[in-house]
């Protein structure tokens, strides 16, 4: 597999951490999961399918746990001589904390030149916001996500996604590949900031245009992706159901509405969203709203036309197309897990079937590292 042989440190917690060194083992890496003695809070947030919660199984599979006590001399000297032999060091602590412990980049490159040491926070290392504590969704609303999610009646509405957890993890994964790459031509590691909100920030490139171009807060109701554009919309059925229209280049609207029999409506399509295309949106509502979902699947299967239903997630992960994709899959006691999006022709991926129990591997890790005993408690 394409990262065997490299050996990753992972001292973060909840989900940004967790999930970008779940990529990393899946695809060959041994990940050795740092966990203090009271364990990953993972262990204990959310549903359980059998003795591990859903969250933990699928953040933490093909990992080993290694108990250490980072308060104490000996489970930082133990640290350090983990780290002396390994290739990442991940950490997600709030800015300086890991330099009060003794196991910081500097302690570390000490031991270890060749080390990538990566610090994913809210915020970054630096700037004024620096020393400021947060978790997914207070980042989501200090960048001006939240203020883009309204229901209906234009109230602020909580987001479905972690988008900046997850944000910050694929960013940080991009950037410890990297220097890893850069490593193989120079021989030395690096350091690596990366900031939640940062990695957020970049990933509004789709709505940002109106503060750049006209420097002015966005109206949900004008912009193309939040419901000014006729063909980039939600439309409820007769049933009750919701079909998405998700395409809003002219060739698709074209499609549709000379199949509805409206081609005078198309010239709006190339409209600025908003106002101009309202007349668009409220002859799509009516139209769509006037038959079942199973009436518009069937219709819209024969056009060239962006669409889906609104499925729920159990829906949406029952689907033939994700089993075939194998992003589900199951235990051998069918327990179930997200699979990997990660797809190689060659060396694919692996999806391990088992979760660490807390302090699982830490003789066994421990015992392979000269001058180590099992400190763990």
């Amino acid at each position: 597999m394409k990262l065997e042989g490299f050996r990753v440190l992972d001292l973060s917690m909840f989900l940004p951490g967790p999930y970008l060194t779940t990529a990393m083992a899946d695809h060959g890496a041994e990940v050795i999961r740092i966990e203090p003695p009271t364990g990953e809070p993972s262990r204990e947030i959310g549903k359980s399918e059998g003795d591990l919660t859903v969250w933990f199984r699928n953040t933490h599979r093909g990992k080993r746990s290694v108990v250490l006590d980072l308060k104490r001399r000996e489970g930082v000297d133990a640290f350090l001589r983990l780290a002396s032999e390994s290739d990442v060091v991940l950490e997600s602590f709030r800015p300086g904390t890991v330099d009060r412990l003794g196991v910081g980049y500097e302690a570390v490159r000490a031991v270890n030149p060749r080390v990538v040491y990566c610090a994913i926070s809210a915020f970054g290392q630096t700037g004024p916001k620096a020393g400021r504590i947060a978790h997914d969704l207070s980042i989501q609303a200090d960048t001006g996500l939240v203020s883009l999610s309204r229901t209906p009646d234009g109230q602020h509405a909580l987001p479905c996604m972690p988008a900046a957890d997850m944000a910050g993890s694929f960013v940080a994964l991009s950037a410890i590949l990297m220097a890893l790459l850069r490593r193989e031509k120079t021989g030395r590691g690096d350091y690596i900031d990366i900031s939640m909100q940062d990695s957020l920030a970049s990933w509004t490139v789709n709505v940002v245009s109106p503060v750049f171009a006209e420097d002015r807060e966005l109206d949900t109701t004008q912009e193309r992706s939040l419901g000014g554009a006729a063909f980039y919309n939600l439309y409820p059925c007769a049933d009750g159901r919701v079909l998405s229209l998700g395409g809003s280049e002219v060739k698709f609207a074209a499609n549709l509405l000379n199949a509805l029999g409206r081609p005078d409506l198309i010239d709006l399509c190339r409209q600025p969203p908003g106002d101009a295309q309202r007349p668009v949106r409220e002859f799509l509502a009516q139209t769509f709203a006037a038959q079942p979902l199973a009436h518009w699947e069937a219709f819209l299967s024969r056009l060239d036309v962006c669409w889906a239903p609104v499925r729920g997630l159990k829906e949406a992960l029952s689907s033939e197309h994700l089993a075939a994709r194998d992003m589900v899959v199951r235990t051998p006691e069918g327990h179930g897990m997200l699979g990997t999006p990660l797809r190689f022709r060659d060396e694919p991926g692996r999806v391990s079937h088992h979760a660490p129990a807390l302090g699982e591997h830490t003789r066994e890790v421990l015992s392979r590292t000269p001058g180590s005993t099992d400190i763990s408690r």
